[in-house]
């Protein structure tokens, strides 16, 4: 049974909100990370993988997460970051891959239920491409062909020495005070009660004697205490909802960057992706454990609603990338057989609502 805590960090990591997530690490440095959740038993780490988190991935590292750790079917993370690479590219693989083989080299030799381990994987895809591409015209130039070369031969080399110059402390800086809600919470219901408890300790020695009449100054000075704390903690909780907003547009922010790189990595690859299926996790959701209308909200987000033109502009790009057709012709062949259905009917909810809202802008 998970922690509280241990819930909290999971949804830190499913949101992909690394601000709150560093911040919370820090605060409680004797919570462990290596835990597992759903069907899958993933570890957290595992999870980060799953989502192309990368710099969720470091944080954990950092606070002891176990490369090592197996899920239900006894991949490690490892694992779930090589089958990310050999489907999301190079940036997948310098982001996932490289940081957990220089964590735990002995990772990449791990072998699952199955036998395979991570470097099996890299060696077969290798192998497996090279084989396709010795049956085509030596004069033929293969793009593809250029790139396994480069990212599973001379340039493994140089990302495991860049590795670590943009550390997470280096881009993310967190006040160490920083207090979130519900420690804001905590500190006012504390105020409140010893206040409380100050005035009934005053009212239980007035009752031992005669009740004094309080004077004038008594008063003022009173009301002017109530009226001082009264206007502080509007003050606080003004800069907290301010924090809070700027966090969430980070967030916004953050998610509609990894919607973006992730079309551009499934769809813009065509029929040259080769023989790699999608799964439903596989497709670039805009928000992967959301609602259609919350999908839209990412994709359009930034985009200023009263220029229409512009806005027009924008929607109309959404509508081509989600058109059910259209969507059929890039990857229908390459869908798992399992999730085919369920990614159809989800495109096709998702170019409903976007086909709606062009309509409301005509109206």
């Amino acid at each position: 049974m998970l922690s509280h805590r241990q819930k909290r960090l999971w949804r830190y990591v499913e949101e992909g909100s690394v601000l709150k997530l560093k911040s919370y690490l820090r605060k409680h440095q004797d919570l462990d990370v290596n835990f597992s959740q759903g069907k899958r038993e993933r570890s957290p780490i595992q999870l980060a993988c799953c989502l192309g988190e990368d710099a969720v991935l470091r944080i954990l590292l950092k606070h002891g997460a176990d490369v090592l750790r197996r899920d239900r079917k006894g991949d490690t993370a490892l694992h779930t970051a090589v089958n990310r690479a050999l489907k999301h590219g190079k940036t997948a693989y310098v982001d996932l891959v490289v940081p957990l083989r220089k964590s735990c080299p002995e990772a990449m030799d791990a072998a699952n239920s199955a036998g395979v381990t991570p470097q099996d994987l890299l060696d077969w895809r290798k192998l497996t491409e090279t084989a396709k591409n010795t049956s085509r015209p030596s004069s033929e130039k293969d793009p593809e062909k250029e790139w396994l070369e480069k990212l599973f031969g001379e340039c493994e080399d140089e990302f495991t020495d860049t590795f670590g110059v943009y550390d997470a402390d280096d881009f993310l800086p967190v006040d160490d005070d920083e207090e979130d809600f519900g420690d804001w919470a905590d500190r006012i219901r504390k105020e409140y009660f010893d206040r409380k408890h100050a005035e009934a300790q005053r009212l239980a020695a007035s009752s031992s004697g005669w009740k004094r009449k309080k004077s004038k100054e008594e008063r003022e000075q009173e009301e002017k205490s109530n009226k001082e704390l009264n206007e502080r903690l509007q003050k606080e909780h003004e800069e907290y909802l301010a924090r809070a907003a700027q966090k969430e547009e980070e967030t916004r922010l953050g998610k509609k960057r990894r919607y973006e790189e992730g079309c551009a990595a499934t769809f813009n690859a065509g029929s040259s992706a080769g023989g790699s299926k999608l799964s439903y996790s596989d497709i670039p959701w805009p928000a992967p454990q959301g609602t259609v209308q919350e999908m839209v909200d990412v994709m359009l987000h930034g985009a200023d609603r009263k220029d229409v033109p512009t806005f027009r502009k924008i929607l109309r790009k959404q509508q081509a990338l989600w058109h059910p057709d259209k969507f059929a012709q890039r990857c229908e062949a390459r869908l798992e057989e399992k999730d085919k259905q369920r990614i159809l009917d989800t495109v096709t909810a998702l170019s409903q609502e976007l086909n709606r809202l062009a309509h409301s802008l005509k109206t």
